[in-house]
């Protein structure tokens, strides 16, 4: 048993009595890096720069929000009798699914009181949402959750990790599938296809939709090598669910909206 290797502090630093988690600041750099690119998207695509600035002030805390209570809602055994844990985000339980709900009925809100067009901030954000994710993903590398099934150190080594993944993997005596990894490459692969996509004019609206196809794809095969999934019932896990849901209604969406002439106007056009 490799008794000697050590996880990574999960406090970034400490200010006073303030202890700041690694958890939080990766996805708040997340977040700065995913707003930076949207504020310049947007401003080339003929948009305040403020509007994404004014978005995010209630984007973030309200995806944040009901990224906790979804994922609580599936946790419910646990946390009906441990209330005090609820607000502790920074020990992880952010489900993603539930953090997306919150934003796009934000972005939805928004779009309607400000007399936007609801489709072009969801493309412009896509890129960013992607990216804010596959870097969110190293938060939970540091937390050591969203990881797979047991594994050997060989193995981790034969995928060429460089010792502090593996290091981070090895968990209670046993060494596990870096999932969070895999899901962090996808992200970024589908952020350069969105960038690539966003140069071939798609209309408007389809490069969200775009993105809801390849995060889904993706978490669904993820999901299946998790340990720690919501599960809807004792066989069926709630990512893997929602993701099946999610490519069907984003395909449907593009075909309905493109029959019926609502999807004309192209990313590009302002």
């Amino acid at each position: 048993m490799e008794t000697n290797i050590q996880p990574i502090d999960r406090i970034a630093f400490e200010l006073g009595p303030i202890q700041v988690y690694w958890y939080g600041v990766i996805i708040g750099i997340g977040a700065l890096i995913g707003l930076w690119l949207a504020v310049r998207e947007s401003e080339r695509r003929g948009l305040h720069k403020d509007v994404f600035v004014d978005l995010v002030l209630f984007a973030i805390p309200i995806a944040i929000i009901c990224a906790r209570i979804y994922y609580v809602i599936f946790q419910w055994d646990y946390y009906s009798q441990n209330l005090s844990d609820i607000p502790k985000i920074w020990q992880g339980g952010l489900a993603i699914h539930g953090g997306l709900i919150g934003a796009i009925l934000t972005g939805w809100v928004f779009a309607r009181v400000k007399k936007l067009s609801f489709w072009q901030l969801v493309d412009i954000a896509a890129p960013s949402i992607i990216l804010g994710q596959a870097i969110g993903r190293w938060g939970n590398f540091i937390n050591q959750e969203a990881h797979g099934g047991p594994v050997s150190r060989e193995f981790l080594e034969n995928l060429f990790l460089p010792d502090f993944i593996i290091n981070q993997m090895y968990i209670d005596g046993q060494y596990y599938h870096p999932t969070f990894l895999y899901e962090s490459i996808w992200n970024i692969i589908g952020f350069l296809l969105l960038i690539l996509l966003r140069r071939m004019n798609l209309r408007r609206g389809e490069l969200f939709l775009s993105y809801v196809i390849w995060y889904s794809i993706g978490r669904f095969f993820i999901e299946g090598m998790r340990t720690d999934s919501l599960m809807l019932t004792e066989t069926l896990r709630m990512a893997q669910v929602i993701s099946i849901v999610l490519i069907i209604a984003a395909i449907s969406t593009i075909i309905v909206r493109r029959v019926t002439g609502l999807a004309n106007k192209r990313y590009l056009e302002k």
